[in-house]
Formats: C-alpha cells, structure tokens, sequence
C-alpha cells in the first residue's frame, strides 16, 4: 500500500528565506503558515527554527514578572480577572511597598532572569504612584544588573520621557488583539490609545513590548493584523499569551486553542518578526501542555515564576525543559 503525497504545500524553507532576506510575508502566505494541517506542523517548526537560530542561536531569555498592583483597575478589558467588570475571586491590592519590589527582584535576579516586569494595574498611574514607581526602579538598578520592562497601562509624552530618565529598558503596552477585533475585547480605550502610548515609548528613547493574548474570538485575519501591525510598529519584544478563561471574566467559556493552534501562531509571528524577541507568555503552559519545548523552537523567550493572577510552572521545570531541549539560559553563570 502506497500513501499519496500531499499536494501543493507551500515550501515552508522559502518562507524562512524570505524572513532572513527581510521581506514580509504575504496575507495569503501567513495565512498558511497559521492554517496548514497539523501534519505539516513540524515543518512548519523546522522553518521557523532556521529564522530563530541566525537571530538569536539556541539561547532562551528569561522574564520575571513582578504584578505590583492588583486589581482595583476602571477599564472593561474582556479577558482581565483585574477588571471593574470582573468578579474572579483575586488579591487585590495597592502599590507594593519598595521592599517588597526589590525582594521581587532579588528573586528575579536569583533565577537568572535577564528583565526585571513591573506590572501596575489600572488605566494610567496617578502621580503618586508613578512617583514611587520611579523610586522602586532606582532602587532596583543600583541593586542589580537587571533591565527593567515597566508595564504601566496608557501612558504620556512625559510619562515616558520621565521613565528613561530613571533607567526603565523597557516599556510593555499590548496591543492585544487586532484593531477590528479590539471593540469587542475592551471598550473603556481604543486601539488607538494604545498605539499612541507605544509611540510615546519609542519617542522617548525607550524599546517596545508589545504582543497579544491569543484565543479570545478572535479571527485568522486578526491574528495576521496584530503581526503586521507589530512589524510596522518595529516593537522590539513580543509577548504572546494564551488566553487562560478565568471564571468570572466574559471570556470565562472561551476554551479554543490546542497545543498545535498555539505552535502555528509561534511560527507565524517568528516568519513575520524574524529579528524581534519572541516570548511565549500566560497561557503557556495551560494550552502548550505537554508540547511547550516545541514553542522554542520558534520563540526565545519565556516568564519564569507566575504570571499576574495565575501560576506558572515552577521554575526548576522551566530550566530542565530549557536545558532537555538542547538550549541554554541566556543568562546562566552570569552575576
């Protein structure tokens, strides 16, 4: 018995090709990558490896996530346990204390990861808050070689241009989801209030994060226009997260994503952001599953620890997989 070859699947090597010559991806090409069967999803993988290695080799940045103020936030964003629409049952509270951020970043330090995110809750920090933010930063630096993403919500000109000058490396404002899809994920700001803090960020000085959460109604075409739109924007890291249905938010019964839906969405965004950091954010290991050392081979990044109001895996599982895998810590052995 002889099995027919599958006709007419794209040359995935030439997409990778094409990455490393800097050309972008057409819609139709993107769409394949994210569509093709799950056959072909290896390939797939192999071709996304190619573009991940000549930016970034067999190495694996890692994040530590810090949420330093929960809950409590005045916009409606869909997904969000922190939400004022929201009624999932989490820790609510105001700004940390100083201490206990650098205790955060001692352990960030201790698990030898290279960016130090400070989360805030809420639409844009009051002046007091954004005041001791820039304390808490300072005081980071001066105590370790950490670089800093500050994810702080909507942000100004001077906002940002006041973080540069406190040391922040890094700035996270998600896109979230595509511009068309954004009306129905959150409707308290726009699209377009988040492109702008973006720009506030980059005007500033200061490099760019900014992703997405996958899995919330969202279309094909949507998912390609959040990486088009990334690309354009030029953000320099990408957080992906998988969207985790928290009991108590609007997306509580979305439940839509397989470990393969999630690897294809990795291979896309590597073939369209060659260069950028990848990150394979919340979600990871709730929809990755068993098969989450195969997102790096199109991502190079990860969180180590927890995420805002949910668990990761623990951090030694994260190093072993890493490690099983045939990569390494970018910043393993560093002090």
């Amino acid at each position: 018995m002889t099995i027919a070859p599958v006709q007419n699947l794209p040359n995935w090597n030439a997409f990778a090709d094409r990455a490393l010559a800097g050309e972008r991806l057409t819609r139709d090409e993107a769409r394949a990558v994210l569509t093709a069967s799950d056959e072909t999803l290896l390939d797939r993988l192999a071709a996304a490896y190619r573009v991940r290695r000549h930016y970034w080799g067999n190495r694996v940045r890692l994040h530590f996530l810090l949420n330093a103020q929960s809950g409590l936030c005045p916009e409606d964003c869909h997904y969000c346990s922190q939400s004022k629409i929201s009624t999932a049952e989490i820790e609510k509270y105001p700004l940390l204390a100083q201490d206990k951020i650098l205790a955060a970043a001692d352990r960030a330090a201790e698990l030898q990861a290279g960016t130090f995110c400070l989360v805030t809750s809420g639409r844009s920090p009051s002046e007091s808050v954004f005041s001791k933010v820039l304390d808490a930063v300072k005081a980071v630096k001066a105590k370790h070689d950490l670089k800093i993403c500050a994810c702080l919500g909507l942000l100004s000109e001077d906002q940002t241009r006041r973080l540069a000058e406190a040391g922040v490396d890094r700035v996270n404002h998600n896109l979230n989801t595509s511009e068309n899809h954004h009306e129905d994920i959150c409707t308290t700001h726009t699209y377009s209030d988040r492109v702008a803090t973006l720009r506030n960020v980059q005007a500033a000085g200061i490099t760019t994060c900014s992703g997405g959460i996958l899995g919330m109604g969202e279309s094909d075409d949507d998912i390609i226009d959040m990486a088009f739109s990334l690309r354009e924007l030029q953000v320099t890291s990408v957080p992906l997260n998988f969207l985790i249905p928290i009991p108590g938010t609007p997306l509580a019964e979305r439940n839509e994503l397989t470990p393969q839906r999630c690897l294809s969405i990795l291979c896309l965004f590597r073939l369209i952001l060659p260069s950028q950091e990848i990150r394979i954010a919340g979600g990871r290991e709730v929809h990755l599953r068993s098969l989450q050392p195969l997102g790096l081979y199109a991502a190079n990044s990860i969180f180590v620890g927890d995420y805002l109001t949910t668990p990761g895996q623990a951090a030694l599982q994260d190093f072993q997989m890493i490690r099983d895998a045939g990569f390494t810590i970018e910043n393993e052995g560093l002090k």
